[in-house]
C-alpha cells in the first residue's frame, strides 16, 4: 500500500515538473520567483505520506524539457556620426608617414595655390608671393610674420639684412640654411604704402584679418613637413601660432605645444619663441637671449653648435 501511493505521487510530481520550465523550480536561487508560480488558491492538504520501508528505495526518473530558444531580434546598428561622414571632407596629412617626393609634391602644389590667392588686398598689392624654402623633412622650421621688401621682389623669404642675420643664427647652431625650412605667417608684401610698392621702408606687420587669410597656408606647410620643432621669430607669429595671447616677453623661455585649426597634425610639434632677426638688428642687445632660446632647441636635437 505504501509503494502504491508513492509509485503514485512520484507519477504526478513527474507529470507536474514536465510540464513546467526548468528555472521555475530554482528555489535557492531566486526564491521570489519561485513563489511567484505557486497557485494562488492551494490545492487541499494531501494525505500523509506512508513511510519507505526500511531497506527499500524509490528511484523516480525525470525527463528534462529542453527550453524553446528563441533567437535575439536583429538590431539594426546605426553608423556613428564620423563614420558616416564621408572621407573626403575629413583632410588630414599625415606627413611623418610621407616621402620625400610626396611632401615635395604637396608643398609645390601649395606653392602655386599661394602665387594664384588673392583671398586678401595683399594679393593684389604684392610683387610676388613667398611660399616659403627649404628642407622638405627638416626637423626644425623658422616662421617669421611677413616678406619684406627684398623677400617682396625675389619670391623668397629672408633674403635681406634680416636674412642674412637669420642664416648667421642658423649656422651658429650647427645648421645650414638648406637643413630647416623657412616660411612667413604672411604670404605677400604688407606695406604702409601699397600704391608705391618701390619705396623703401614701406614694410609693416600683417594685420589680423591678412594672418587669418593665410592662416591655413603656414599650417599646411607645417602638416606637411611635420618638423619636431617651430621657432617662432618674433611677436607677431608667436602669438598667430602659440595659443596664448601674451607678450613675446612672456611667451619667450619655454616650448608649447603647436595647435593647428585647419589641419591635423601628424604628431606633436613643439614650439619656441624667440626675436625676430629685424628686430635684433635693431637691438643689438637682444642678441644674447635670442641665443638662450635657441640654445634650448639646440639641446633637444642634439645639436652642438658650429665648430670654433
Amino acid at each position: 500500500m505504501a509503494q502504491d501511493s508513492l509509485r503514485r505521487l512520484a507519477g504526478e510530481l513527474k507529470r507536474f515538473i514536465a510540464n513546467q520550465e526548468e528555472d521555475e523550480f530554482i528555489l535557492t536561487a531566486a526564491p521570489q520567483r519561485a513563489a511567484a508560480v505557486l497557485p494562488s488558491n492551494p490545492a487541499p492538504q494531501a494525505e500523509p505520506l506512508p513511510k519507505m520501508p526500511e531497506g527499500e528505495t524509490l528511484t523516480v526518473e525525470f525527463t528534462r524539457k529542453p527550453k524553446s530558444i528563441i533567437p535575439p531580434p536583429e538590431v539594426a546598428v546605426q553608423p556613428s556620426a564620423e563614420a558616416a561622414q564621408p572621407a573626403d571632407t575629413q583632410e588630414t596629412l599625415p606627413g611623418s608617414l610621407m616621402t620625400t617626393a610626396e611632401k615635395t609634391a604637396a608643398l609645390a602644389e601649395l606653392a602655386e595655390t599661394i602665387k594664384s590667392c588673392t583671398r586678401c588686398p595683399l594679393g593684389s598689392s604684392r610683387l610676388n608671393a613667398v611660399p616659403g624654402e627649404g628642407n622638405v623633412d627638416a626637423d626644425l622650421m623658422f616662421v617669421g610674420e611677413g616678406p619684406g621688401f627684398d623677400e617682396d621682389r625675389q619670391g623668397r623669404p629672408f633674403v635681406g639684412r634680416a636674412g642674412q642675420l637669420l642664416d648667421k643664427m642658423i649656422a651658429a647652431m650647427g645648421l645650414k640654411r638648406e637643413q630647416v625650412f623657412i616660411a612667413n605667417i604672411a604670404k605677400c608684401h604688407p606695406m604702409t604704402d601699397p600704391l608705391h610698392p618701390e619705396k623703401h621702408g614701406n614694410d609693416r606687420a600683417p594685420n589680423a584679418a591678412e594672418i587669418a587669410c593665410c592662416r591655413k597656408y603656414i599650417e599646411k606647410q607645417i602638416s606637411i613637413i611635420c618638423p619636431k620643432y617651430v621657432v617662432a621669430l618674433g611677436g607677431v607669429s608667436a602669438k598667430a601660432l602659440i595659443s596664448d595671447a601674451k607678450s613675446l616677453g612672456a611667451l619667450r623661455g619655454k616650448f608649447y605645444d603647436l595647435r593647428l585649426d585647419s589641419v591635423q597634425r601628424p604628431r606633436p610639434v613643439k614650439i619656441l619663441a624667440t626675436f625676430h632677426p629685424a628686430a635684433l638688428l635693431r637691438n643689438p642687445g637682444w642678441k644674447k637671449d635670442a641665443w638662450i632660446d635657441l640654445q634650448m632647441v639646440m639641446a633637444e636635437l642634439g645639436l652642438k653648435g658650429a665648430a670654433k
